[in-house]
């Protein structure tokens, strides 16, 4: 569990925070925000290769890999 004000102890949250405040920065007031906004900006972020992910997206590791967790 991380320490409250230690950003450095979640960093993957803290980047995907950072990719999030690139189509809405600090300064908008999330009051103004369009549905069809997030939308774009989720399918921005969805399908935006990762190196992570062997440069495939998220979309594509979701969709497309099965991984099995438990086999029968």
């Amino acid at each position: 569990m991380a320490d409250p004000h230690a950003p450095w102890q979640r960093a993957r949250n803290e980047h995907l925070n950072g990719l999030v405040r690139e189509y809405f920065p600090r300064k908008r007031n999330f009051s103004t925000i369009l549905p069809e906004e997030i939308r774009n900006a989720q399918d921005a972020i969805n399908n935006r290769p990762r190196k992570r992910h062997r440069f495939l997206t998220p979309s594509e590791v979701f969709f497309y890999h099965s991984r099995v967790a438990l086999r029968g």
